[in-house]
């Protein structure tokens, strides 16, 4: 899949920080339930490189990728374990090489500033993770970019939530969001996965009303 492929599966992009790597299989199947069947496990965790294996292995309709990936090695190993896509936080120019000269695995990295975004496409980049969203400029930071930027697609993260989420959507250079509260941390530690069930359905209905 393409970097553009992958910010098309779903409106919202689940990003998830998972304590216990076994927690992430029933979690993975209440998102699927939920009507998400992308999820972006980050590696601000120990457990993140399991749960991603775990997912890969035993949810296959899942596409399960990686995020808060900030080196090369951290890249393969993603990928060794199954990731079907990388997100990282921004990028090194290694970074950007290296997930190049792999091809099959999609790295959407992510930016702040025009600069930023001017690099990368350098290295032939064209879709990017704006983080952190509301930090840099929100909405009004991604109108400007329009301009500048026509071909250039966005998945803000960041201060993203329920409540502002349709404002990013509705822009035509955002292809979906991602955040963190469709998946509290207290609703995964404590196996409430039919909320989180619920806060899919939620947020879907949101944006189709919309």
């Amino acid at each position: 899949m393409t970097p553009r492929e992958i910010l098309k599966v779903s409106p919202i992009i689940p990003v998830i920080n998972i304590e216990k790597a076994q927690d992430a299989v029933s979690l993975a199947k209440a998102l699927i339930e939920g009507g998400i069947n992308i999820m972006e496990i980050t590696l601000r965790t120990d457990a993140g490189l399991e749960a991603i294996k775990n997912v890969a292995a035993e949810v296959p309709e899942m596409v399960v990728g990686a995020g808060t990936v900030t080196n090369t090695k951290q890249f393969d190993q993603v990928c060794e374990a199954g990731a079907k896509f990388v997100i990282s936080p921004g990028f090194t120019v290694s970074l950007l090489q290296h997930a190049s000269s792999k091809g099959n695995i999609p790295l959407i990295p992510g930016v702040g500033t025009a600069s930023e975004i001017m690099t990368a496409m350098e290295y032939g980049f064209d879709t990017f993770k704006l983080f952190p969203a509301n930090v840099v400029g929100g909405v009004d930071v991604l109108k400007a970019l329009q301009g500048p930027f026509k071909n250039i697609k966005f998945c803000p993260t960041g201060g993203i939530t329920l409540n502002n989420m349709e404002e990013y959507l509705k822009l035509d250079n955002v292809l979906c969001v991602g955040g963190t509260w469709l998946t509290p941390k207290e609703q995964i530690t404590n196996h409430r996965f039919h909320n989180i069930v619920k806060f899919c359905e939620t947020a879907l209905k949101n944006i189709i009303v919309s």
